[in-house]
């Protein structure tokens, strides 16, 4: 897969730009504010339909513009292949090729992506949620039938917590057999997921700490075996929600099998995010046949020197990358089939 080249029409701070990728690592540097990691969260919209940084999409259309345009050109499976991303505020409209879609959701798998962001920290010290999310995300660009039976038990939940909060249990079983149905595959694939993206941290771990830390995540699964939603239903009815199910699932990522949130140092932390993007990686190439895509926001300032040094080398396998950084990385990283650009007030030079 190579993304060859892209375009943006009122995007963040960018006005308008076209740029031509190169086939390898892709290197972009500027002074802050220059918009560096906006181009990265372009290339992440095109890949997963939302933003790695706000939750509203009027965010990401330029000051003063009625709306934002994404363009992608890019070669998959031999095949020359075109994606048009557009928001007006109101509407959402996708075309891959001739096909025409509404939802972002139709992105997903389109240009699989990998993105390793300063912030992806808070994965440790944040709250389940933003882990449930992480691997949702991850499962989603390898599984179109996992964002199914996803959508389906939300939307059920929905249905059932209605009926919950009315404080009936009219009706309530329909919801329950679908909650059933879609909960057992969300859960079979998170905890498949999660064994995979356990076998593949060790390698990385290990030559970041110089072989002193080891790192694994735990799948915690709120539904019990042997629990249903209909024994629950008397206790959920009290509370007017949903006590049970994917949506309240754990991930508990821990170094030298302690909880990394309190248990490890800054360091350490920086080195286990880096680990589980890269093993992150290396679990969708082995399922989907294709390198994804790599973007690292601000390269340098995740690892130490040393540590910097064993993911520049990593980067060298990785297909077609991207980076950020305030400094001209050509004087940091060194290696063939590089092209750099310089971004000065969201304009682009080589």
């Amino acid at each position: 897969m190579h993304l060859e080249q892209v375009r943006l029409i009122n995007f963040r701070s960018f006005e308008e730009l076209d740029i031509a990728l190169g086939p390898k690592v892709n290197m972009i540097h500027g002074l802050n504010a220059q918009g560096k990691t906006n181009l990265l969260e372009a290339l992440y919209f095109l890949s997963t339909g939302r933003s790695f940084r706000t939750k509203e999409l009027k965010d990401l259309i330029r000051e003063g513009a009625a709306y934002f345009y994404l363009e992608a050109n890019f070669q998959k499976d031999g095949i020359a292949q075109t994606l048009k991303v557009s928001f007006d505020g109101k509407a959402k409209n996708i075309q891959h090729n001739a096909t025409t879609y509404t939802q972002f959701i139709h992105l997903l798998g389109l240009l699989p992506m990998v993105l390793y962001a300063p912030e992806d920290v808070t994965l440790i010290f944040s709250g389940p949620s933003e882990r449930r999310r992480f691997l949702d995300l991850h499962i989603a660009q390898i599984d179109p039938l996992y964002v199914h039976h996803l959508a389906r038990y939300y939307r059920a939940m929905k249905h059932r917590n209605h009926l919950l909060k009315q404080r009936t249990s009219l009706a309530i079983e329909p919801w329950e057999e679908m909650m059933t149905c879609s909960a057992t595959y969300i859960m079979q694939q998170r905890k498949t997921a999660i064994a995979d993206l356990n076998g593949a941290l060790a390698r990385p771990m290990q030559a970041l700490t110089d072989g002193q830390d080891t790192l694994s995540i735990q799948y915690q699964p709120s539904l019990k075996p042997g629990v249903t939603f209909a024994s629950y239903r008397p206790r959920e009815l009290d509370f007017g929600c949903s006590l049970i199910g994917p949506q309240r699932d754990e991930l508990l990522i821990q170094i030298n099998e302690h909880p990394a949130k309190t248990f490890a140092s800054e360091g350490q932390k920086r080195c286990a995010i880096a680990a589980l993007k890269l093993a992150e990686w290396e679990r969708v190439y082995r399922l989907s046949e294709e390198k994804p895509l790599m973007s690292i926001d601000d390269f340098g300032v995740h690892l130490d020197g040393k540590r910097s040094h064993f993911l520049q080398d990593e980067l060298k396998n990785l297909g077609q990358v991207f980076l950020t950084s305030p400094h001209a990385l050509d004087t940091v990283i060194a290696w063939p089939e590089t092209t750099v650009y310089a971004l000065k007030d969201s304009l682009i030079s080589f």
